[in-house]
């Protein structure tokens, strides 16, 4: 068992023996605290050299920049710069005799030259711009520029329209041995009773009582085709020698113009000798201008009597045809609410958005058919699907050498055979109300 004074010694021992690894930590802590701060002070040594240098670098491009536009501004026409630029060939007994002094007097010249005016130019930069190559050059053509052949592109540009007003009716196709389409229709001109399907009406009745009888009525409408033909003549020489294929090149052009009197009859077309377009159809309703409205303007209230009179079945077809000289109108289009108003055809953005491009939810489009700007036609709200439309199958495409013999010129002939009318022989009365409905609407001249 261990005396008192042998505790005392041994715990003494342990407290220094404590001390010393305490010490040694410190001096271990001491000794990373220093690498620390050396490797910081490296660091940072570092980054001040890299910035000085970039510092001294960009002071240096600020000085030749300095320097640059000085010159430019300040012309030294000593000669002092170290660049020099003649007009001619260099004249050793005279340098710069016969041209710029230095590459600042040249740059000087050129910046005065380049003003709008031109009116400071120098008579030497006028000689430098003048003089000729003297060697054998493109510009003149004794000297090397009729060696030069021009490059001519073998296609021919030409204007790109959508006329595909068509393809919205119901098409049909004639038989092979037929040259027209004849439909049977209802004959309902109103939706009044005993008026419905041209007469159908039901009863209400008591028992025993002895019905009432009713009969629908019925017509025809027969689609006849008209022919369309576009048809040139083309010498055998221009043929043999044209980069281009002209023989494909006329049956587009053809193409497109019997694309566009397909589209134009659509609207216009008079029902003889070609199909019978909207704004002939017996069915076409005309919605009256607002009192007091200016002439060839459009409001509001044009376009929502227009919506009304559409034929609401029809409305999911429906489509606005304009003439492009309309959409100024439209952008200017407001709908009144109590004392104020919006916009009623451009988004909330104004004019730095894109229209909608659409009135009550159907689509706006441009034609090249509609009427002028005041006139009837020149807004139509349409169901074209209520249009029926015939064709002898797809367009013929026919050349041939025999016509005109004779004068060595290939014929080339496109033939395309349609017709279109609307199944509707008048609008319709509605059940109730008076103001008839039709697929058909237009505004009358204003």
């Amino acid at each position: 068992m261990a005396t008192a004074a042998e505790t005392v010694v041994q715990g003494i021992q342990e407290i220094k023996k404590s001390l010393e690894v305490e010490k040694t930590e410190k001096v271990a802590l001491k000794a990373a605290l220093e690498k620390s701060q050396a490797d910081a002070t490296a660091q940072i040594a570092e980054v001040k050299k890299g910035f000085d240098e970039k510092l001294k670098a960009f002071e240096t491009l600020t000085t030749e920049h300095n320097d640059m536009r000085k010159a430019l501004m300040e012309p030294d026409y000593a000669g002092s710069s170290p660049y020099k630029v003649f007009a001619q060939p260099k004249d050793e007994k005279g340098i710069g005799q016969f041209g710029f002094k230095s590459m600042t007097h040249f740059c000087h010249d050129v910046r005065m030259a380049s003003r709008p005016s031109g009116a400071r130019t120098s008579d030497i930069m006028k000689a430098y711009i003048e003089k000729a190559p003297s060697a054998l050059n493109e510009t003149v053509g004794a000297e090397g520029g009729f060696l030069v052949p021009p490059t001519f592109s073998s296609e021919i540009w030409q204007r790109s329209y959508d006329n595909s007003l068509w393809e919205m009716t119901t098409g049909h196709t004639a038989g092979a041995n037929s040259n027209s389409l004849t439909f049977n229709a209802i004959d309902e001109t109103s939706r009044a009773d005993g008026s419905r399907f041209g007469g159908v009406r039901a009863y209400w009745e008591a028992e025993a009582n002895q019905a009432t009888t009713t009969k629908p009525a019925y017509n025809q409408i027969r689609l006849q085709l008209h022919k369309l033909l576009a048809i040139t003549y083309v010498t055998e020489e221009l043929m043999q020698d044209s980069g281009t294929a002209m023989e494909q090149h006329l049956y587009n052009l053809f193409g497109s113009e019997i694309k566009f009197k397909l589209g134009d009859s659509l609207i216009n077309g008079s029902g003889a000798g070609m199909p019978l377009g909207v704004l002939n159809s017996s069915a076409l309703v005309t919605v009256s201008e607002e009192v007091g409205q200016p002439s060839a303007t459009l409001v509001f209230e044009n376009l929502s009597k227009m919506w009304s009179r559409m034929w609401a079945p029809s409305r999911a077809n429906a489509v606005w045809l304009i003439n492009q000289d309309v959409e100024p109108q439209l952008f200017g289009l407001a709908l009144n609410v109590g004392t104020g108003g919006m916009p009623a055809y451009l988004p909330p953005g104004g004019l730095s958005d894109k229209p909608y491009g659409t009135l009550f939810g159907r689509p706006v489009v441009p034609t090249e058919f509609n009427a002028a700007l005041g006139t009837v036609g020149d807004v139509l709200l349409v169901d074209l699907k209520q249009m029926y439309s015939l064709r002898k199958g797809e367009t013929q495409q026919e050349s041939s050498i025999h016509i005109r013999f004779d004068y060595a010129e290939t014929a080339f002939r496109v033939v395309f055979r349609a017709d279109a009318r609307s199944l509707w022989l008048s609008a319709l009365t509605p059940y109730k109300g008076s103001a008839t409905k039709s697929p058909y609407i237009a505004i009358e001249t204003r």
